[in-house]
């Protein structure tokens, strides 16, 4: 009973240096209703504001623009373990919460030139459990219920400049502004109670290349480089005979992207669009965090991640049925980058499978985007590590639902 005891205090006060930073849902996987509901296979495309952030060498040859969106994440989880030798048996599910983010993207244009502007959410995600279904200490008379939530949203405030060489050949240059925020909790008993805040900024580049090789094919390649962000705040960790607060600071880099994508217009009203987009999340081999108390001690947590590179392969269409509605379909597929080894309720990592619809309707300058996706999440077994007591060892699952609705007008 003493060393499961202590491997659960372990456990614990590792958690909360990693719960839920880094999930699949770091980066979104579509920005733009019109994206969204392609799949998200829109680099080879990329002919609306969103270009911005998918392939910022689109915004030139649109006309100006400004849409407004409002995506919203809505992930549903469980989690079980059956331990009858430690009496421990727990079915859990996530809390259906609501995770909304407002978008806003602008697109100037000037002949050759194109300036965008846009401020969006590009990454953000969270999960809260139902903390009387999680009960480790079931053994013990009184036993704490925990609350276990953590939730993570990152806008980017990013100027764009695009130019077209000659009708086949346009780049674009966007600076991703990063301003993030970290909100964690894991409340209640009197075992190990633990609750944090942070923000943080950081700063980063997005290039594109956009091909046109006839009227029918497009190419586009795009590059995002990496934003190491500086998280600082406080942490509060209580025990029953101690209060504490102190502050923190911790950097989180959001990982090289490389996008490369296909649009193949079949007829004047048929555009079927390929991308493969590649994400170096082995940057996150281990996550380091910084205590320093009211009196000046500092202590440093390494958790350990040991995430791998992944490769999302992304298809998408869009029918124009008239000059006033279209509707499109997409799939993608979203393998996971963390190994079982580090998986924890708080730390969602899932292989997706991902299905995707949408649609528009314009009138005169007018316009309204839907998209829906549902990520059909695998599931995955985790056993114990030894040599890495923050994992928890069971069976966890994760879908996740989401929607975006957006409204523009075309300056013409």
């Amino acid at each position: 009973m003493r060393v499961f005891t202590k491997w659960f205090i372990a456990a614990l006060l590792s958690l909360v240096m990693t719960n839920g930073l880094l999930a699949n849902g770091l980066s979104l996987n579509s920005v733009g209703a019109r994206a969204l509901g392609m799949g998200g296979a829109f680099v080879g495309l990329a002919d609306d504001p969103t270009a911005l952030y998918w392939n910022p060498a689109g915004l030139v040859g649109q006309e100006t623009n400004l849409m407004f969106f409002v995506t919203d994440v809505i992930p549903k989880g469980s989690y079980k373990l059956d331990n009858d030798a430690r009496n421990i048996h727990i079915d859990a599910k996530t809390k259906t919460n609501h995770y909304i983010s407002p978008n806003i993207f602008f697109n100037y244009a000037l002949g050759d030139w194109s300036f965008g502007f846009g401020a969006f959410v590009p990454a953000g995600l969270g999960v809260e459990w139902n903390g009387e279904d999680i009960n480790f200490l079931s053994f013990l008379p009184n036993a704490p219920v925990y609350e276990w939530m953590s939730k993570i949203a990152a806008y980017n405030f990013s100027p764009a400049v695009s130019y077209r060489f000659n009708d086949k050949f346009s780049v674009g240059v966007a600076l991703d502004i990063y301003y993030a925020m970290f909100e964690m909790k894991r409340m209640g008993g009197t075992l190990a109670q633990y609750s944090e805040e942070s923000t943080g900024s950081g700063v980063g580049a997005t290039i594109g290349l956009k091909y046109n090789i006839n009227k029918v094919v497009s190419l586009g390649l795009s590059y995002r480089s990496p934003v190491n962000v500086s998280m600082s705040g406080t942490a509060k960790d209580e025990t029953k005979f101690n209060t504490a607060e102190s502050d923190l600071s911790r950097d989180v880099i959001w990982p090289t992207w490389v996008g490369g994508g296909l649009a193949i217009n079949i007829t004047d009203k048929w555009v079927v669009t390929l991308d493969a987009q590649y994400s170096n999340w082995a940057e996150f081999e281990n996550l380091v965090t910084t205590y320093t108390t009211s009196g000046g001690t500092t202590t440093a947590d390494t958790a350990l991640m040991n995430w791998e590179d992944a490769i999302q392969y992304r298809v998408g269409t869009e029918y124009r049925f008239s000059d006033s509605f279209a509707g499109r379909l997409g799939y993608y597929y979203d393998p996971a980058p963390a190994p079982t080894s580090t998986l924890t309720i708080l730390f969602p990592s899932f292989t997706n499978n991902v299905v995707t619809a949408g649609f528009s309707y314009t009138a005169d300058k007018f316009y309204t985007d839907f998209g829906i996706e549902y990520l059909f999440g695998d599931t995955r077994e985790a056993e114990a590590e030894n040599d890495n007591p923050a994992n928890m060892p069971g069976t966890h699952q994760m879908d996740v639902f989401a929607f975006s609705i957006g409204v523009g007008y075309v300056f013409r």
